[in-house]
């Protein structure tokens, strides 16, 4: 029995490095329609990525695919718990506290322009920052509060050497919507076994 197409497909690219929609449908034996679809699941998921476009003497350019970063693996997450053991070394609370505040704010983007707006748009486009850098957050009301969940911890992989990216993510939901906040939920099993962190809006 054949493997699943996509297996199939995952397979051909780490033996080849790149493939066309073309490649793909001459070697599987498919309509280039059928591959687009299993091709477009495959990039939803985090396992390919478009990494060219070529373009031939007529027609349109087309996408060249390969593995993504994320199935390659590119060193990232040890670089980045190298540069915070060397960045950190040394520093005490307040200046380790300023430091992480400004990396927030970094990250946060542009913000400041939310001042004047309702809060509830304030929390609209932290979200949508947020998801931009790949935390999968929401924000719900509850009786205390609105309640700010970040489904997804970028930093999963050195987070328990580096803790305080923890108190990170705090400063960078108060660089976002101008609110104090509270983190009052760390890495809790949600009802479908994933871990999430939750804050609670304090300031009004």
């Amino acid at each position: 029995m054949k493997p699943p197409t996509r297996l199939r497909i995952l397979d051909h690219i780490r033996r080849y490095h790149s493939v066309s929609v073309n490649e793909l449908s001459r070697v599987l034996g498919m309509t280039g329609a059928n591959i687009r679809h299993h091709l477009v699941i495959l990039e939803s998921n985090d396992l390919i990525e478009v990494v060219g476009r070529q373009k031939e003497e007529r027609g349109r350019p087309f996408n060249i695919y390969g593995l993504s970063r994320r199935m390659l693996g590119d060193g990232l997450d040890e670089l980045s718990s190298g540069l915070l053991d060397v960045w950190l070394v040394g520093m005490d609370d307040r200046t380790q506290e300023a430091s992480l505040t400004a990396v927030a704010q970094r990250l946060a983007g542009e913000s400041n322009k939310l001042m004047d707006t309702p809060i509830p748009l304030r929390l609209t486009k932290a979200i949508n920052r947020l998801n931009e850098l790949h935390y999968e957050a929401r924000w719900e009301a509850s009786a205390a509060g609105p309640r700010l969940i970040l489904g997804h911890c970028p930093y999963a992989a050195i987070i328990s050497n580096h803790p305080e990216l923890c108190q990170m993510d705090a400063y960078l939901l108060e660089a976002q919507i101008k609110l104090h906040v509270e983190r009052i939920e760390k890495l809790q099993p949600s009802v479908n076994g994933l871990p999430f962190c939750a804050f609670l809006v304090k300031g009004k």
